[in-house]
């Protein structure tokens, strides 16, 4: 494999793969080259962008025969900005290549051979799904915009119909948009650190349609805030809350530490599989609620309670899996390194008149080590990380407590497969691994694995 290849070269080659992230793979003389918005079988010309030693990337000039699941794209912007990857993929292919992520990880990372990978449950209609979102403002061409930043740079490009968030948030995003102009009320800039309004971000009740608007500043002042509020208050359908969060550091991080209620409630509620939750402003809460519907209650019947559990549900959020947990067993322990959530979890036990769950705050390992103290045993584990997967003393002290199953919902397959070897080699194996998007036209994938322990 060898690389003579030039920039700006322009080649032929048939398309053989798609990486995990989505873009194509083609091989000329068995040197790769990455290259997006292309699909498997078809046969393009490209250009050279770049090479290196081991591969190279290009950019697709034509398609010279088509795959039979290419589709018109919806919207170029979201290429631009990488907020719909996959949109020229037809979507029932696109489910079959996320069937193919989660495989392709157990092999290759997982090191399990001959899994079976159900199909991928997908959306009836996969657009307008998202019910949050969390948009830049900034300043382009002299008039401060919303949108979102090109693909691997700060420039921010203005958008208007999203097409995978509620309308309703577009809408939203879209009136806030209009009314800091009008009131001059200034965008930040990231390189002089000056300037008002860094994000706005839109949190939406699928059910109940309650609309929550957080301004992220960079400081405390806001002028003009009362007009404004009261214009938002009068313009906005549904809104409950209004909410400003100070982030005054020079970071990508969007949201600061500090955060203060302007105006309505301190959160909004939704609902979900027959119960209300309140969620604040930095709580984590799953953004395409009818498929997180689906992934929950899947993740209850892979468990197959009988009533008579203790069961340990960790990185529970605001409590929405450990309460639903909570109705067909003897008693949930559960807990979130967030206090906000927690609190926020106490509440929705409380709104929903559940009293056999008790929640804790702080890290996952470390409440784990003090209830196996304790003597407590769980019978059944589940579990909901962040993309990092689960800590390595999370691991070790879950073995030391042998429950019968581990329910494992991730949304990073590399991270749940590089776990589920460790857990099989502690004595445990793979019962089933279920598939389910939540984030239709990009790359990514939600998973439940049921794992359970071999009999001696």
């Amino acid at each position: 494999m060898t690389n003579n290849f030039k920039k700006n070269q322009l080649l032929q080659a048939k398309v053989e793969d798609l990486t995990h992230e989505g873009m194509g793979v083609a091989k000329i003389e068995g040197f790769p080259f990455f290259i997006e918005g292309v699909l498997p079988q078809e046969e393009i010309e490209f250009k050279v962008i770049k090479t290196g030693k081991t591969y190279g990337f290009g950019k697709f000039v034509q398609i010279i025969k088509s795959s039979p699941d290419r589709v018109e794209m919806m919207d170029d912007l979201g290429r631009q900005t990488g907020t719909l990857t996959l949109q020229h993929l037809s979507y029932p292919a696109q489910l079959a290549f996320k069937q193919k992520v989660v495989k392709d990880a157990f092999e290759r990372i997982g090191h399990f051979k001959d899994l079976t990978i159900q199909p991928t449950l997908g959306m009836e209609e996969p657009w307008g799904y998202r019910n949050k979102a969390q948009i830049p403002v900034r300043m382009v061409k002299g008039q401060l915009e919303t949108g979102f930043y090109r693909k691997n740079s700060h420039d921010l490009i203005p958008v208007e119909d999203y097409h995978i968030q509620d309308p309703a948030i577009d809408q939203a995003i879209l009136i806030v948009r209009d009314l800091l102009r009008k009131y001059h009320i200034s965008a930040y800039d990231e390189r002089s650190h000056k300037g008002c309004i860094r994000h706005l971000i839109i949190r939406k009740g699928h059910y109940s349609d309650q609309l929550m608007v957080i301004l992220v500043t960079r400081a405390k002042k806001i002028p003009q805030i009362e007009d404004l509020i009261q214009e938002m208050i009068d313009k906005i359908p549904h809104l409950v809350s209004i909410i400003q969060n100070i982030n005054p550091a020079k970071t990508n991080v969007i949201m600061g530490k500090e955060t203060y209620c302007l105006w309505g409630q301190e959160y909004f509620e939704d609902q979900m599989l027959d119960m209300t939750f309140r969620i604040s402003p930095q709580s984590f809460y799953q953004i395409n609620t009818s498929q997180a519907e689906r992934l929950y209650q899947l993740a209850i019947e892979a468990a197959d309670f009988d009533g008579s559990e203790t069961v340990l549900d960790a990185y529970c959020g605001i409590g929405t899996l450990s309460l639903a947990i909570a109705k067909h067993v003897k008693s949930v322990y559960a807990m979130e390194l967030v206090v906000e959530a927690v609190k926020m979890a106490e509440q929705n036990a409380e709104i929903n008149q559940i009293n056999n769950v008790h929640f804790e705050a702080g890290s996952a390992e470390d409440w784990l080590a003090r209830w196996n103290q304790e003597e407590i045993h769980f019978d059944v584990v589940t579990v909901d990380p962040p993309r990092k997967g689960l800590d390595g003393h999370f691991i070790d002290n879950l073995m030391t407590q042998d429950p019968v199953k581990i329910v494992y919902i991730s949304c990073n397959p590399s991270t749940q497969a590089r776990d589920c070897q460790l857990l099989a080699q502690a004595g445990y194996q793979i019962e089933s691994i279920q598939p389910v998007d939540l984030f239709p036209f990009t790359n990514h994938v939600e998973t439940i694995a049921l794992i359970q322990r071999v009999k001696p």
